[in-house]
């Protein structure tokens, strides 16, 4: 009686193959969301840097304008995907109504999640350091 044997990797190279490949998704998934940030920061450097500032440092061009940073202060965040989607209106004439797609809106809230001012300073980060890591269009 002849056995067929089946010769494969062995335990070792089992975990070997499922290390590799965790790797490789995780590194797909970052590749990913850096291209979702820098889409997002591309986006409210086109359509609002002209009055806000859009990035980890500097002033609004506007006065008055509150720094996207800081937004956190105001409301959290998420709270902007809805107005994003359906059109920001604003109490002022100057802005003009804004209106994205679901998967913009998803990469300037991802944008706009990494510069927010109070996860940095809970990890003691300094402004220098925040602002080597943005991202820029």
């Amino acid at each position: 009686m002849r056995r067929n044997i089946l010769i494969g990797p062995s335990s070792a190279g089992r975990w070997a193959i499922a290390l590799f490949a965790a790797v490789a998704a995780l590194a797909g998934a970052g590749a990913g969301a850096a291209q979702s940030l820098s889409h997002g920061a591309a986006l409210l450097q086109r359509n609002c840097a002209m009055c806000h500032a859009v990035g980890a440092t500097g002033d609004s061009p506007k006065p008055g304008a509150p720094a996207f940073r800081e937004l956190y202060k105001r409301y959290p965040v998420e709270n902007l995907s809805e107005a994003l989607v359906e059109g920001i209106l604003t109490g002022h004439p100057q802005m003009p109504e804004f209106r994205f797609t679901p998967e913009e809106v998803s990469d300037i809230i991802a944008y706009l999640k990494s510069i927010q001012t109070n996860q940095h300073a809970r990890a003691g980060d300094s402004a220098a350091a925040r602002s080597a890591r943005v991202l820029r269009p």
